[in-house]
């Protein structure tokens, strides 16, 4: 009697966590940046712990971790922030358990730190040190207060001339804002988009052009990734790979090259202040209420959810954010 081969079913491999978390976040859109934070972090946890699965860990080892970083290794309460972020996405989003409220946790201390500032005398000192698309990005950071990666994240089209006006799309907390062109700008980042839009001919007369759509807007408008509208205000010398769709690309700048920029031009300045790119935006929010502007408009345009952080830029201010004098200017 002939053996009959039995039928059997293929068997599907259940993807990998880091696998599961990824394509997890991929769905709901979060950056690169955020992706490889929380993949880093989940990792980290893991090997805390000896390798387990976090399905089989919970509330205690997320806690005692969380407590490890602050004692331990004496991060900031920003890093801790962000570690724990990352693993209640892991548990809440991946493995669909929700954590009791991590009330055991040894917080980092976060210190109460002013933010640098910078007088207009020193902004102007830093900006005459700086030329082309460095100084165009930096008279930008300090003259519509935006933060560097809402910068060079810019798209063509979000940039009204007629208005004076920015449109600031999916900030911090994926916010919509709109802000100030200044007027002194205008001009300059007209002559500069002129160059950009001959760069983007030159990409698409080689079969490339195509940017980065947010949203998988890619699928929705086929062609809208080449079209001048979407391209970027500020886009990177090169071209390169996106690392999720493998297409090569003219990505936007990167942040680190402002960042060196502005740290060689303070130094040039003899400043000994340590400012950086986001010392711009602490000065834009400052010298407006200087200037005697409402702190609601400049709340409004920095894009903060709550006044009590943009109030912080009243104890900065030249008389103390008070008006009050030392008794010893009136003897």
């Amino acid at each position: 009697m002939l053996n009959t081969p039995i039928k059997t079913e293929p068997i599907t491999q259940q993807p990998r966590l880091l696998e599961q978390v990824v394509a997890k976040m991929r769905v709901k859109h979060y950056s690169l940046r955020t992706e490889k934070t929380y993949v880093d972090w989940i990792k980290r946890y893991i090997w805390h712990h000896g390798k387990r699965h976090p399905k089989d860990m919970g509330a205690a080892e997320v806690e005692e971790f969380l407590t490890h970083l602050a004692v331990a290794r004496n991060v900031s309460a920003s890093t801790q922030n962000q570690a724990k972020s990352a693993l209640l996405y892991l548990y809440k989003e991946v493995l669909g358990v929700e954590l009791p409220w991590l009330d055991n946790v040894t917080q980092a201390k976060a210190p109460k730190r002013l933010p640098v500032v910078l007088t207009q005398v020193e902004v102007q000192a830093i900006l005459s040190r700086l030329d082309g698309t460095m100084w165009l990005i930096a008279s930008l950071l300090y003259g519509s207060g935006l933060r560097i990666m809402e910068t060079l994240r810019l798209r063509v089209k979000d940039v009204d001339f007629a208005r004076r006006e920015i449109l600031v799309r999916e900030g911090k907390g994926f916010k919509d804002r709109v802000t100030m062109l200044p007027v002194s700008l205008v001009e300059p980042l007209k002559s500069h988009m002129l160059k950009v839009q001959a760069l983007h001919q030159d990409d698409l007369s080689t079969g490339h052009g195509e940017v980065f759509m947010p949203m998988a807007l890619d699928r929705k408008y086929p062609n809208a990734g080449k079209d001048w509208n979407w391209q970027y205000v500020f886009p990177s010398v090169k071209l390169s790979v996106d690392p999720l769709s493998k297409v090569v690309r003219r990505h936007h700048a990167d942040e680190k090259t402002v960042q060196r920029a502005v740290k060689r031009a303070v130094k040039l300045a003899g400043l000994t202040k340590l400012a950086t790119p986001h010392t711009f935006r602490h000065s834009f929010a400052t010298h407006l209420l200087e200037g005697g502007y409402d702190i609601r408009t400049v709340q409004e345009l920095l894009g903060h959810s709550d006044v009590s952080t943009t109030m912080i830029y009243t104890h900065v201010l030249n008389k103390g954010g008070r008006g009050v004098s030392s008794p010893l200017d009136v003897l």
